[in-house]
């Protein structure tokens, strides 16, 4: 066999018409000689529409049918791509993520694939047949049908292209990955190939494009997987294994993280204990506490902030109302109207003067910062959302993004 998987979202198969027009691209790849296996999303903004009915039946629905319920929307897509593909004569069968093998674990709305079994579509892709698989969904281990959350298909696409041991195409609204979102700065320039380990960075700190689960899972089973154009035929972005030839720049993308709270802790008791204490309670709340910064004061106290996603904000007051109540003197603030700005790149391992560069960009340009976090390939800072497009801009110039 010559497998291929290629994955269309949502906006690629809102309608009929877009689905006979990306079936065209399916069966050329059939001409070529590939034995495909297409993943889908569900059609334009179905899945927001299923919730919506879901809060109007139910004021605390459980996430158990909240699965049941969203998980149709894909199986739509599969069934009339399926039937547009066999009315022009090609031999199609439309699997649901049960049907193809995808086996989950996990919380509801948020499982994670364990396994596939890989058999009846080698099978169907032996007889000839292109199989339409539905993303974002599989069957755990209760026999519960389950959903994967958000970017779900882009990782069922890149772990059914590790069970073929084949390359993925995962087609966009985009021609490909960009330095920096061109919304943000129009002057952005594609990436012709970008490493595992730089686009699982930048999906981590904001850049929208890729699912970070899926590219760990190309990393770890060295899944080629090419991001282009669902509507032109244009190079795309190529993310591999990183090769030397990659390392031509000292900054290779910048991410923006909107969704953003920082939450700043004056006058803590200073024992380790109680530091400890208040992170489990977050993780108990499964907030995802991302920068943290803690300067110990002469007196026994610490000051300590962290920043979180503002989706989590009503959580993380529960938990910092606990914490007032247990520490009579502690002070704590929030804010969120701020952003993270992260800029990646692998040359930073071997190349100096990048954290110079930002600081003093930002020091001449006026823009104040209030936490910084680095890493092996990154660094991150969070300014006031008000500063966002001049740091955008500044950074993007400066870096030749």
């Amino acid at each position: 066999m010559n497998p291929i998987v290629m994955k269309f979202g949502g906006s690629s198969v809102e309608n009929i018409e877009k689905m006979q027009a990306i079936a065209q691209r399916i069966q050329q790849k059939k001409t070529d000689g590939f034995d495909v296996v297409v993943v889908v999303s569900a059609m334009g903004k179905t899945t927001n529409q299923l919730l919506e009915l879901a809060r109007q039946a139910s004021t605390n629905p459980s996430k158990r049918e909240i699965d049941l319920l969203i998980s149709t929307g894909e199986q739509v897509s599969i069934s009339l791509l399926s039937m547009i593909l066999n009315e022009n004569g090609q031999s199609s069968i439309g699997l649901t993520g049960f049907q193809a093998g995808i086996k989950t674990s996990g919380l509801h709305t948020k499982n994670k694939i364990e396994d596939i079994d890989i058999e009846k579509v080698e099978k169907h892709l032996r007889d000839g047949k292109i199989v339409v698989v539905a993303g974002f969904q599989g069957l755990n281990q209760d026999g519960d049908i389950t959903t994967l959350g958000r970017g779900g298909s882009d990782t069922t696409a890149v772990a059914l292209g590790a069970k073929l041991n084949c390359r993925v195409e995962i087609y966009t609204d985009v021609e490909g990955i960009y330095g920096v979102d061109p919304r943000l700065y129009p002057n952005a320039k594609k990436i012709d190939m970008i490493s595992y380990e730089e686009m699982k960075e930048m999906a981590f700190l904001g850049a929208k494009v890729m699912e970070p689960r899926s590219i760990e899972i190309g990393h770890r089973f060295a899944v080629e997987i090419l991001v282009a154009s669902a509507h032109q035929n244009t190079p795309g972005t190529l993310i591999k294994e990183f090769d030397p030839s990659m390392e031509t720049k000292s900054i290779t993308g910048l991410s923006i993280s909107e969704r953003v709270i920082l939450v700043s802790i004056n006058h803590l008791p200073s024992q380790s204990r109680h530091t400890a204490d208040l992170f489990i309670k977050l993780a108990q709340n499964e907030i995802n506490v991302d920068m943290i910064s803690q300067t110990n004061t002469p007196d026994g106290f610490v000051n300590l902030a962290f920043t979180a996603s503002s989706e989590d904000t009503h959580l993380i007051n529960d938990v910092l109302t606990e914490l007032q109540k247990k520490y009579d003197d502690v002070i704590i603030s929030t804010d969120t109207n701020i952003v993270k700005v992260s800029v990646v790149g692998m040359a930073m391992r071997t190349q100096s003067g990048v954290a110079a560069t930002l600081f003093e960009l930002f020091a001449a340009n006026d823009i104040d910062y209030k936490l910084i976090t680095t890493s092996e390939i990154s660094i991150s800072y969070t300014i006031s959302s008000a500063l966002k497009e001049k740091a955008v801009h500044l950074i993007a110039s400066a870096f030749n993004l």
